[in-house]
């Protein structure tokens, strides 16, 4: 007599992506995400099939005034113990608060808040999704060893470009750079996709740059996506770009192809005839991890798949030429770090030379010594 089947049911939370970008073709899709999460539930499958598993993909979107508790909760009453979300920091702690007590796990797919991880981290919720430290100290490396060392670091006016001015700020004292000035880009509003546009953009950007102090690369942090799209080829001496344009710090991209990525992006884009975005990828990455934790502990139950998951066991294989293990000082997944350029991987960090004792993966992102986790 065969075993009961296990049904697995994965919840994914998320909110419609935003549209606003400087160009048009880096707009995401309206499944973005969520289109990796479906894959990630059918390799999980693929695989379930042979120990009498079943793994269901339960969708929940927000619209911008839904309650995020509220719809978890409905997750949870159709039986679902692992969410995977796709929503900003303030909403994701709601939900974290809110369903602990109901013993429900999030994996955070998008969110990249320092705060997450550290004074704001919670038990019941692990990180698939980057740092911005993680993604700053994956690009300082790279510029490091280039010998880059003097950066002009230019900032949006918006509280997430700050954010990861400050991350790129910490990643240039880590490694040894030196940032020679620091300048301000204020969003006045206004649009430059106009007829115009064009011509304004070409006076502008080269005003922005003039008279700076001697620098090797311009390092951006505009990722409300206001103003560093157009600094390429637009800089007025000419120095390469970097940070939120340029070369883009990131967990995936549609060109990648080495350590078998290709056929994973093969797959995904027969499936959704689109390109896979590191969006799709970290979702895959979080559905992935559920199934790996299933299989490795042979149990549905969700108490000991979390604690497989937290233990110096687990890994998980995401096409990134090592396994991937988790942090168990702030849940959060140990990655390399890919630097594109828009049309290639151009390195992945860690580069080499840069050292640790226990990963060299923990050269990304802060280490365990400076960690402010305390979980709650």
């Amino acid at each position: 007599m065969s075993d009961p089947l296990q049904d697995i049911k994965i919840g994914y939370l998320h909110e419609t992506p935003s549209k606003i970008r400087i160009s048009l073709i880096d707009v995401p899709a309206a499944n973005d995400g969520l289109a990796g999460a479906q894959l990630g539930a059918e390799d999980d499958n693929g695989t379930g099939r042979f120990l009498n598993q079943h793994y269901t993909l339960i969708e929940k979107q927000l619209g911008e005034g839904d309650d995020p508790v509220a719809a978890m909760n409905v997750l949870a009453d159709q039986g679902v113990s692992f969410i995977i979300t796709s929503l900003d920091a303030d909403r994701l702690l709601r939900v974290a608060d809110a369903g602990q007590p109901r013993g429900e796990i999030l994996i955070n797919a998008s969110a990249i808040d320092e705060r997450l991880r550290e004074e704001d981290c919670r038990a019941n919720v692990i990180h698939v999704a980057p740092t911005r430290a993680m993604l700053a100290d994956g690009l300082a490396q790279y510029l490091v060893w280039k010998k880059w060392t003097k950066w002009l670091l230019i900032a949006g006016s918006h509280q997430k470009d700050a954010l990861f001015a400050d991350a790129l700020r910490h990643a240039a004292t880590r490694f040894g750079a030196r940032i020679v000035e620091q300048r301000e880009f204020k969003d006045n509003g206004g649009a430059r996709r106009t007829d115009s546009g064009v011509a304004e953009i070409q006076r502008q950007m080269p005003v922005v740059t003039q008279g700076a102090a001697a620098y090797d690369v311009l390092v951006a942090a505009d990722e409300s996506e206001v103003f560093a799209g157009y600094l390429p080829y637009r800089t007025w001496d000419p120095r390469p770009v970097a940070g939120s344009a340029g070369l883009v710090p990131t967990t995936w991209d549609a060109a990648f192809d080495q350590w078998g990525a290709v056929q994973l992006q093969n797959r995904f884009t027969k499936a959704f005839q689109r390109a896979m975005t590191a969006q799709d990828m970290q979702a895959w990455t979080a559905v992935r991890m559920i199934g790996e934790a299933a299989v490795r502990s042979g149990s549905a139950d969700p108490g000991k798949m979390l604690a497989y998951i937290k233990s110096p066991e687990f890994s998980v294989a995401a096409f990134k030429g090592q396994k991937l293990t988790l942090r168990d000082w702030n849940l959060q997944l140990r990655q390399p770090i890919l630097l594109f350029d828009g049309r290639n991987t151009v390195s992945v960090s860690p580069q080499e030379g840069f050292l640790h004792q226990v990963s060299e993966l923990d050269t990304l992102g802060l280490d365990r010594p400076e960690t402010k986790c305390k979980f709650k």
